[in-house]
């Protein structure tokens, strides 16, 4: 069964006040709001999202598994990426297990403040064999 952890309330009301911030024009750390088609409807679905950039290349990294985005962005492999009025399309190549740790490690560096709870007691100081033994667990993206 695939990972996923349900948002609590208050990652609810963090998540709408960065997607309001971001919609402003406002990147928090990096925020962007993703635009994806839906898998069923065809309808844009929106979430806020952290983008990393590691050694020239983007990512997206669902720290709560296997998410809505995460089964829309693999149904479409592409979306948009929003920041205030600033629009972004871009394609998205989902990564095997063995690519993640070197941008789960960095994504924990950047972000571990807000998404650590999700990372089941590793954090970005953890061994290469820790940070695999997760991998499977969180869905990384390469964006271009």
């Amino acid at each position: 069964m695939a990972r996923y952890i349900q948002p609590s309330r208050i990652d609810h009301l963090f998540n709408r006040t960065v997607a309001g911030l971001t919609r402003l024009g406002i990147s928090v750390w990096g925020s962007r709001i993703l635009y994806v088609r839906g898998r069923s409807s065809g309808e844009w679905r929106t979430t806020p999202v952290n983008v990393l950039t590691l050694d020239g290349s983007r990512y997206l990294v669902a720290p709560r598994g296997v998410t809505h985005w995460v089964r829309n962005l693999r149904g479409a492999g592409n979306g948009e990426l929003h920041v205030g009025r600033r629009v972004e399309p871009f394609t998205a190549t989902e990564l095997s297990d063995g690519e993640k740790p070197a941008i789960l490690r960095a994504y924990l560096k950047r972000w571990g403040w807000e998404v650590g709870r999700f990372f089941e007691g590793v954090d970005a100081k953890a061994s290469d064999e820790q940070v695999r033994a997760i991998a499977p667990g969180f869905p990384v993206f390469r964006i271009n």
